[in-house]
C-alpha cells in the first residue's frame, strides 16, 4: 500500500499543498472523470418487498449539462425509476462513474487502479420548458446513438441529478477527498482526458528503456526494477516506480512520482513533445552531456514524490 505524501525529490518536505501548476486539483480530477465517462452505476433505495431500503444499483447512461450535473434518460418502468418515484421529491441517489468503464473513452479498466467519482444528490424530472432542453436532447443523442429512437416515447423522460456531495478517489492507495459541489461546477475537465489512456499505453509499451532512464537520471533513483506511467494530463505525468530495498534485495518498494511539464499543454501533440523532451534529457544526463552554460539536463524538470510504500 502506498501512503500519500508530498515531497520534493531532493528530500525537502512541502508544508503546503502541491503547487497547482504541476498537478490538477481534486475538483478538476472529479469533473474530468464525470465528463469522460458516459455511463455509470445509479444507486437508489429499493422499495421491493423483503429488500425495502436496501441500496439498488443500476447500469445507466448519462451526459453532463453545462454545470456538470448528470442528465439521464430513464424508462418509467425501470426499477431505479420506480424507486425514485416512490421515494418522492427530494430523494437522494448516487451516480458512480469510473475511468476505464465500458463506455469510458479512456480505454480498458485496470481494477481499482483508476480514478472514480461518486455524485450524490437529488434527482428531478426535466420539463420540456427547461432552457437547455434542446441542447440536452442533442448532447444525449450524440453520446448515445440509441436515444433518438426512444427519447420521444411517452415512457421515457430526462432526469437531472443535482449534486449535494461528491466523492473522488484517485485510484488504489491514492488520495481521496470530498469535493464541494460549487468547486466541482466551476472546475474544467482536463483537455487530455479522452486521450490519456492511449498515451499511457504507448509509453508503457514502447518506451520502457526511456522510463527506466527517467527514474535513474531525473528522479535519481537506484535499484529500479520497473517503471510505469499511471497518469497523464495537461500539467504532467505520474510514474509508479518499483525498486529493491538497499539492504534487503529480496524486498520491493513501490513509490509514486509526479513529473510536471514546464508549460501546460493544449493538445496531444504538445504532451508527446514534452514527454519526449524529458526522455531526451534523461539520455543526455546518462551520457554526461551538458549544455553550454554547464546546466545538467533535466535539472529544471519539476518533480515531487506523491506517495511512498509503507509496507516496509
Amino acid at each position: 500500500m502506498a501512503a500519500a505524501v508530498t515531497e520534493a525529490v531532493n528530500g525537502s518536505k512541502e508544508e503546503t499543498s502541491t503547487p497547482p501548476e504541476i498537478r490538477l486539483n481534486v475538483p478538476e480530477k472529479a469533473r474530468t472523470v464525470s465528463s469522460v465517462c458516459t455511463s455509470g452505476t445509479l444507486c437508489t433505495s429499493s422499495y421491493m418487498d423483503d429488500i425495502e431500503g436496501a441500496p439498488f444499483g443500476s447500469f445507466v447512461d448519462y451526459v453532463l449539462d453545462d454545470e456538470g450535473n448528470p442528465v439521464l434518460l430513464m424508462n418509467e418502468m425501470s426499477m431505479h425509476t420506480v424507486n425514485i418515484q416512490k421515494a418522492g421529491p427530494g430523494c437522494l441517489v448516487t451516480l458512480f462513474a469510473q475511468l476505464g468503464g465500458p463506455t469510458s473513452s479512456t480505454g480498458p479498466a485496470h481494477g481499482q487502479d483508476v480514478s472514480r467519482c461518486s455524485i450524490t444528490g437529488t434527482i428531478e424530472r426535466i420539463q420540456s420548458t427547461a432552457e437547455d432542453w434542446d441542447a440536452l436532447r442533442m448532447r444525449y443523442g450524440i453520446a448515445h446513438s440509441y436515444a433518438d429512437q426512444v427519447m420521444d416515447s411517452p415512457k421515457f423522460h430526462f432526469y437531472r441529478l443535482m449534486p449535494t456531495k461528491i466523492y473522488f478517489v484517485g485510484g488504489f492507495g491514492v488520495s481521496s477527498r470530498w469535493v464541494p459541489p460549487q468547486e466541482y461546477r466551476e472546475a474544467t475537465p482536463d483537455i487530455l482526458a479522452k486521450d490519456a489512456s492511449n498515451i499511457m499505453d504507448r509509453l508503457n509499451r514502447d518506451h520502457s528503456e526511456d522510463l527506466m532512464l527517467t527514474a535513474t537520471e531525473i528522479l535519481d533513483l537506484t535499484e529500479v526494477e520497473k517503471v510505469r506511467v499511471t497518469g497523464v494530463d495537461r500539467l504532467g505525468m505520474d510514474l509508479r516506480v518499483t525498486k529493491r530495498m538497499p539492504r534487503r534485495k529480496n524486498k520491493l518498494l513501490t513509490d509514486e512520482f509526479r513529473l510536471g511539464f514546464r508549460i501546460p499543454v493544449i493538445s496531444v501533440e504538445d504532451a508527446k513533445s514534452e514527454v519526449l523532451k524529458v526522455f531526451q534529457e534523461a539520455w543526455e544526463k546518462k551520457h554526461g552531456i551538458t549544455w553550454g552554460d554547464g546546466e545538467i539536463p533535466g535539472a529544471d524538470v519539476p518533480v515531487i514524490k506523491t506517495a511512498e510504500d509503507n509496507l516496509m
